[in-house]
């Protein structure tokens, strides 16, 4: 499996935009690190944008995921409507152990979505992070129940003892390949015809 950021001449059959979103201190750096990294440490919280690639082969398919992981504080959000444009995949992320990191959700980050993603087919997953925890905020039932209501994948994880990382990305690039739109979209085939369709020809350029 690849892992970081060195893309180099590596080929791969799709390419997705994913974002994470959610509160800040519901552990998304975490869950990001976890991911594309065997080290875990303690993260100090992101300050406006990150990002993060990684290359993996599920199903068959080379995949890039280029990761956007956000600050959590809330004035942040008219900053980045960028950050939300043409975005396939979004991880709507929640500390279990905190209520108000699941109620705001629905209040601050669904709202949010709505707002700035500019792709109707867009595939989002709700996670539950720190299941590591013992005690707990919002049960099973009303992550699921949830996502149920907004049409998301749902999964619980840790990050902290990898639990279910790999499976919130898998399960999410899996669906990602599902939707034909995304697929598409998504495709280095498709887009290195259309930049072959799109390279300038001699003369269209202004001289100096």
């Amino acid at each position: 499996m690849g892992s970081g950021s060195k893309v180099g001449n590596i080929n791969f059959d799709y390419s997705f935009k994913v974002l994470l979103i959610g509160d800040s201190g519901v552990g998304k750096s975490s869950l990001l690190l976890s991911f594309i990294s065997k080290y875990l440490q303690d993260l100090s919280p992101t300050i406006g944008v990150d990002f993060k690639i990684k290359l993996f082969t599920i199903g068959g398919k080379r995949v890039k995921l280029t990761i956007w992981d956000t600050a959590g504080q809330e004035r942040f959000g008219t900053v980045i409507s960028s950050y939300y444009r043409g975005a396939h995949g979004i991880i709507l992320v929640y500390d279990v152990t905190k209520r108000e990191s699941f109620t705001n959700l629905v209040g601050i980050w669904a709202r949010e979505v709505e707002l700035y993603s500019t792709n109707p087919d867009c595939v989002k997953i709700l996670v539950g992070n720190k299941v590591d925890k013992s005690e707990r905020a919002v049960t099973k039932e009303e992550g699921m129940a949830l996502a149920q209501e907004h049409r998301c994948l749902f999964l619980e994880c840790s990050a902290k003892t990898r639990e279910n990382v790999q499976q919130c990305f898998n399960d999410l690039t899996l669906k990602m390949l599902e939707v034909p739109s995304l697929r598409e979209n998504g495709s280095s085939i498709v887009k290195r015809q259309k930049q072959i369709r799109e390279k300038p020809r001699s003369g269209d350029c202004c001289s100096q």
